[in-house]
């Protein structure tokens, strides 16, 4: 495997910026399935691909949200053309049998096993959540991900079954980097990297 060029890690990477305001260009049906298509291969444990996503659109799918929201992220989400609520399905083992196929005890290593269950579903949705936004942000995409939500009102909202839970948001579109914060520091590789 070799390397992608520059300008493609300076798309997905270097250049990338958490938005927080949209111009009106919309994000048709056909881009949210391709970004689904290419995220999908993302990693995850025994291919238990736990994510669950809904993308809301319409005002009305939006203002569903607007409660769970903190105040700070009320404007921006429903501003934004899509905003994407990714969460995890708690019974994804029941999939098992046919996404691992080749071990025919797999889902009986997660049944009755509630704390198993939600470590793994959280972190590999989680993953499969980092793969969303590159994907997002190599398809042209902007993002505005976050956390500042109430998750158990968003749960109740759109996920009343129970079995999803949210992990969290991400806005999605066409970024205004007219009003861009100047980008915040990070941690140079000595500070919290070792090479053991």
């Amino acid at each position: 495997m070799t390397s992608i060029d520059q300008n493609a890690l300076a798309q997905v990477f270097i250049n990338a910026r958490t938005h927080n305001a949209w111009t009106d260009k919309n994000v048709s049906d056909e881009k949210l399935r391709e970004l689904y298509e290419l995220m999908h291969y993302a990693p995850t444990s025994m291919n238990c691909q736990p994510l669950r996503i809904l993308f809301l659109r319409s005002s009305e799918a939006k203002e569903r949200l607007r409660a769970a929201l903190m105040p700070g992220n009320q404007e921006k989400t429903m501003n934004s053309p899509v905003v994407a609520v990714l969460g995890y399905d708690t019974k994804f083992y029941e999939h098992l049998p046919r996404m691992f196929a080749h071990n025919k005890d797999a889902k009986s290593l997660f049944e009755g096993k509630p704390e198993h269950i939600q470590t793994t579903a959280f972190r590999n949705s989680a993953i499969q959540g980092g793969y969303f936004i590159l994907a997002a942000r190599a398809l042209g995409l902007d993002v505005g991900p976050m956390s500042g939500f109430n998750n158990a009102v968003v749960d109740a909202e759109f996920w009343p079954e129970g079995n999803i839970k949210s992990n969290f948001l991400c806005n999605l579109g066409y970024g205004d980097a007219s009003v861009l914060f100047p980008r915040s520091e990070r941690f140079k590789f000595d500070e919290v990297c070792e090479i053991l």
